[in-house]
């Protein structure tokens, strides 16, 4: 006896077949899936975009913290000239002579030159140790706004699932509600609100 011709039909079986030979498709299941798969690709691209801008933020935050350093160092080397500043007009004080008088008159000019100078490099080094920490603010706050249109996303995608094996139709409108929330937390990120 050949098995080649012998065949048992399960009630599962049977409405596979009557649908296939008869073009019936559920189209419940099919737009949810469809759903499904375009919420999962618009989320996957908002989660890359989450994890660039706080890449963005922490980068721009160190540059701050190195030109908060070198404006510190800055400052330091502001303060040795003052000490020597100091230093010079003791020995202003000090003098006796109209030459030795004369050379601490000049080494406090100078004194007060380089300390001009070195100041304006600092204030400058701060300025933008100060922008810095301004984008880095900026990109976390886009970085937060991308994460909540993941999140939003991610909550649409299993409210999807609950609502293709319950086949309610009111959560399949909830799908479309959270996904229309991640989608406008996903445009103010691209805006940068």
């Amino acid at each position: 006896m050949s098995g080649a011709h012998f065949h048992v039909h399960g009630p599962h079986d049977h409405e596979l077949e009557h649908a296939t030979q008869h073009g019936e498709r559920d189209t419940f299941a099919g737009r949810i899936a469809v759903t499904t798969a375009i919420l999962a690709t618009v989320g996957a691209l908002m989660a890359y975009e989450g994890g660039a801008t706080q890449a963005n933020a922490v980068l721009y935050k160190n540059n701050a913290a190195i030109k908060k350093t070198e404006a510190s160092n800055q400052w330091n080397y502001y303060q040795a000239k003052s000490s020597k500043q100091n230093l010079a007009e003791l020995g202003l004080t000090l003098a006796t002579t109209p030459e030795k008088q004369a050379f601490y008159r000049d080494e406090i000019a100078r004194y007060d030159r380089e300390k001009k100078e070195i100041k304006a490099v600092a204030d400058k080094l701060e300025a933008e140790a100060k922008d810095w920490d301004r984008k880095s603010d900026a990109e976390l706050h886009v970085h937060h706004r991308w994460a909540q249109a993941t999140t939003a996303l991610q909550i649409a995608i299993a409210l999807s699932a609950i609502a293709l094996l319950t086949r309610r139709q009111w959560l399949v409108w909830g799908v479309y509600g959270v996904a229309g929330l991640g989608g406008l937390l996903g445009a103010l990120a691209l805006v940068h609100v």
